[in-house]
């Protein structure tokens, strides 16, 4: 029996998880210098999914994040003590709670949208827009795909 010599590449995976932590290092060192230095990376899921126009409920959330109830539900207690989020009646279902983002929230999520795009900006100046757009353009194909198969079990908050 023979063995294959493993590849010389890094697996994909542990390099886009690279590239997600140098990205998110970026995010919030910015984002305590525009004065939001009490945001972390684990109040994404929500800052992420939320609607910002309707809000959301947590089930929503917890689905879109690919997390726990109880995991998005630490976030959201979180945020509403630091005052970005509050719970809200649903106004179709008296049973059910909308999360929404205080203007303080709001202004939270812009930034944290606005940073990203920034870092994206400078990648694409490093290594050339073609390359970062065809990088998007590959993990929103993958990622629909991966939406799309049989839905796993949620993960627990990182």
């Amino acid at each position: 029996m023979s063995v294959e010599p493993l590849p010389t590449r890094r697996p994909l995976p542990p390099l886009l998880m690279e590239v997600k932590a140098a990205a998110v290092k970026k995010l919030f060192a910015r984002l305590r210098e525009e004065g939001f230095e009490h945001v972390r990376e684990g109040h994404g899921c929500v800052f992420g999914f939320i609607d910002l126009d309707n809000g959301s409920r947590l089930t929503e959330l917890a689905e879109r994040a690919g997390l726990t109830k109880q995991a998005v539900g630490e976030a959201v207690a979180e945020l509403e003590e630091l005052g970005y989020a509050e719970r809200l009646p649903d106004p179709t279902d008296r049973r059910a709670k909308i999360i929404k983002l205080t203007p303080r929230g709001t202004e939270a999520c812009l930034t944290g949208r606005r940073l990203f795009a920034d870092i994206e900006s400078e990648w694409a100046e490093e290594v050339g827009k073609e390359l970062v757009a065809a990088m998007r353009e590959a993990a929103e194909r993958i990622a629909a795909l991966e939406r799309d198969a049989a839905p796993g079990r949620p993960r627990s908050a990182a």
